[in-house]
């Protein structure tokens, strides 16, 4: 009895507080790379938990997880291992948008992602909430827990997703609740005001009901089934070709439009309840109403929630309407006569902070050590959150070992655009990856992830082991299929493309028409995987584009290659205007090619931070 108690504060290199999307890669990239790390989750039931649309990807989005596999992150393994429906869209468009999107089994992937955290080395996973991020001398040395328990850390990674002082709202019911009704985080809130002296802001999202799939007419639906193209998002998960389970595609009507019409009074938005800012880019019903009051009909996709569960997703119809409105909205669509809810829909409003404040490392530019990854940072999406908690995760290992950050760039990854686009620009909504924000997005395909980013994942040391290797043979192979491309000579018979007599470079065959499937069958004896043909073929035909593409990139990098120091004050700098000076001090850009997309900044203006800087590096 006289035994000394030993206290529950410890010490450890770093600390990752959340483990959604953002923690989860964050997490693993800190102890894949050798820091001790602790992964705090407010509960651990909700550990990469698809609390809203049960898939990963689509449009944009699948580049993102493309990119998180090249690098070494898991969400493209877990997707493929967890996956009930593979689909490839935007087929019909050129390979720059073409983009993966997988249906999984939201159970499963939570189950995935813990295993995963809880049998990685160096990783410590741990249930419980943060009250207090822990500062000294400006810089994070850890975190004090609701119960009391200090860990102590080199940095700290906060991916607390939409839990800050969290509410759900649906009608005039508010309550204090975080996602699925799981605990939200109460105090940190103030924490991050009051010891870091960060400004927070309300932002909002929503998630539509979940339906019992057995009281669904199916047959008044469209059939969505999965393809028969075995597809993957990793590297390291060979093809995945599960198309077993199958969406509906469905459309609401006027009744539908007229009963949302006479109830928008009792809509927490339009009733003045809540107050965030909402995702232009994905709508509540009630929005889609009165914002395009002319449409008879809105398209919505069922979609289940996984193997093992009636519940259904209906995709397209968020609503924080009251309960009494959900039940006759629903059922006034065709197929939904007899529908139950499961699962009532809500809107939901939480803090996060103004990403402007971060450099491109995701690193905060006061307070030294403290990362910020997900929807704290104002972003929206699982893909998005997962892409910067591996860029957080990433800066905060080699920050704890004392090397310099890694900044990822836009001509080079949809991370970089995103990255960018948020310390640079911010964001006034929840931020969502498109294709459309990419200057260069037809040499940033998904397709080329893995050239593009794979080597930056062997130099930092995670890809690693079996995922290098595939990496390296793929390269490889891609090299083979562009030698073959150039070196074959055959008949344009065989591409239908003349009547034989004509004698075809392969390379020239391709930029005639010839399709890579049948390029493919042509070099079958070479043993090269369909992605590396596919790779090889799509550089050969758009050869031309990706050229002036890469001229342009090349121009815009003598300006990314033109630094700029941090710890200057602009107004102390001569020639340049008040404003840009006042924008320049707030974004402190890292180099001039930041610097000229800052909002307020003209091109006057970088031809004197050219001149300045460029010179005082000469």
């Amino acid at each position: 009895m006289n035994k000394e108690i030993k206290s529950a504060d410890y010490y450890t290199d770093a600390v990752v507080v959340g483990a959604g999307h953002a923690g989860i890669e964050a997490g693993l990239a800190l102890a894949r790379l050798g820091a001790s790390v602790t992964v705090l989750s407010i509960t651990l039931d909700n550990i990469g938990y698809l609390a809203c649309n049960p898939s990963i990807g689509g449009s944009a989005k699948g580049h993102l997880v493309r990119e998180i596999d090249a690098l070494g992150g898991e969400m493209g393994l877990a997707a493929d291992a967890c996956c009930v429906q593979m689909r490839m869209l935007n087929k019909s468009k050129g390979p720059a948008v073409h983009s993966l999107r997988a249906q999984v089994d939201k159970y499963a992937y939570h189950r995935y992602m813990k295993n995963v955290l809880e049998n990685t080395q160096n990783l410590t996973l741990r249930q419980g909430e943060v009250k207090k991020i822990l500062i000294r001398g400006g810089k994070a040395c850890g975190i004090e827990t609701l119960l009391g328990q200090k860990i102590k850390a080199k940095c700290v990674v906060l991916a607390c997703g939409v839990y800050l002082k969290s509410d759900i709202i649906i009608g005039k019911v508010i309550e204090h609740k975080g996602p699925v009704c799981f605990c939200r985080a109460n105090d940190l809130s103030r924490s991050l005001m009051r010891d870091c002296g960060i400004k927070l802001r309300r932002f909002k999202t929503g998630t539509p009901a979940r339906i019992n799939g057995d009281t669904v007419d199916f047959s008044a639906l469209e059939v969505q089934p999965g393809e028969d193209t075995p597809y993957s998002f990793s590297l390291a998960s060979g093809k995945v070709n599960k198309k077993g389970r199958v969406c509906y595609l469905g459309y609401t009507n006027p009744r539908t439009h007229e009963i949302i019409r006479e109830n928008l009074h009792l809509s927490p938005k339009y009733g003045g309840l809540i107050h965030g800012t909402g995702a232009r880019y994905c709508p509540s019903i009630e929005d889609k109403i009165v914002r395009f009051s002319d449409r008879e009909r809105h398209q919505f996709f069922l979609e289940p929630e996984g193997d093992g569960t009636k519940e259904m997703y209906v995709q397209g119809i968020s609503t924080s309407l009251p309960v009494s409105v959900q039940l006759p909205m629903y059922r006034s669509i065709r197929g939904f006569e007899n529908v139950e809810i499961m699962r009532d829909a809500y809107a939901i409003e939480y803090d996060c902070i103004d990403p402007s404040e971060l450099y491109p490392t995701l690193a905060h530019k006061r307070i030294e050590g403290l990362f910020f990854a997900g929807q704290i940072n104002g972003t929206s999406g699982y893909e998005e959150a997962a892409a910067q908690g591996l860029v957080a995760g990433i800066n905060a290992a080699r920050y704890a070992s004392g090397q310099n950050g890694i900044v990822f760039s836009r001509k080079q990854s949809y991370i970089g655009v995103m990255c960018d686009d948020l310390v640079t620009k911010g964001t006034e909504e929840p931020y969502r990856m498109l294709s459309a924000r990419s200057e260069h997005r037809l040499i940033l395909r998904q397709d080329n992830a893995e050239l593009r980013l794979g080597d930056i994942g062997v130099q930092t040391g995670l890809l690693s082991g079996k995922r290098k290797s595939a990496y390296l043979k793929l390269k490889k192979q891609i090299a083979e299929a562009a030698n073959a491309l150039n070196e074959l000579t055959v008949s344009s018979e065989k591409f239908g493309l003349g009547d034989g007599a004509e004698k075809l470079k392969l390379c020239d065959a391709v930029k005639r028409g010839a399709e890579w499937e049948k390029v493919a069958e042509l070099l079958k004896e070479k043993k090269l995987s369909d992605m590396a043909v596919f790779e090889a073929v799509t550089a050969v035909r758009y050869e031309g584009y990706i050229e002036r593409e890469a001229r342009a990139v090349r121009e815009l990098m003598r300006l990314e290659n033109m630094p700029l120091p941090v710890d200057i004050d602009y107004l102390t700098v001569g020639g340049l205007r008040t404003e840009a000076c006042e924008r320049l001090n707030a974004i402190k850009p890292l180099s001039v090619g930041q610097a000229s997309r800052i909002s307020g900044v003209t091109s006057a203006d970088v031809s004197v931070l050219i001149i300045k800087f460029a010179q005082r590096k000469n």
